[in-house]
């Protein structure tokens, strides 16, 4: 498989072109993790790959980006709480850290993981968890994806009729 989508994951998502891309939303795109460590990260991208942080944004368009956050921070709660008896909550994180890129983090956490990160930011995992190719996104992931998408567009569908 091309794996060249991950060298501008916001520009082969407007293409068309990112594998990982779940659904397109008012301002950007909602994608599934690599690594499945956690099963149900999810990531938001912005929908201009030029843009690297939120305060590049005007205004109104970051208020978008957060509200499509929040979108689909609540799918993948109700996603993960319906396939994992486990699921416990949602992390969100805006970092900007390492990708130069405008993203947000949506991690679900669960109450089986171990003690000792449970209450801990995810990046403190070892690194063999975001590298192990038994974590990585995979078929297996799918019946995830699907659950997410019509998560997100049920979530769409109410927030359109309230309008």
């Amino acid at each position: 498989m091309d794996e060249s989508w991950r060298a501008d994951r916001t520009a082969s998502a407007l293409r068309g072109g990112n594998p990982t891309v779940l659904r397109r939303l008012g301002a950007g795109f909602a994608v599934i993790g690599d690594t499945q460590f956690l099963p149900g990260y999810a990531v938001l991208l912005g929908e201009d790959p030029d843009v690297r942080r939120l305060a590049e944004l005007p205004r109104e368009r970051r208020l978008a980006f957060l509200a499509d956050l929040d979108l689909l921070a609540e799918a993948v709660e109700r996603a993960c709480r319906r396939l994992d008896p486990g699921f416990s909550r949602v992390n969100i994180e805006l970092l900007g850290n390492s990708d130069e890129f405008l993203h947000a983090h949506v991690w679900p956490r669960y109450s089986w993981e171990p003690a000792e990160l449970t209450r801990r930011p995810v990046w403190l995992y070892p690194e063999e968890r975001w590298t192990d190719p038994f974590f990585a996104l995979a078929p297996r992931h799918d019946p995830l994806r699907a659950a997410i998408g019509e998560a997100l567009d049920a979530l769409r569908r109410v927030d359109t009729s309230a309008r």
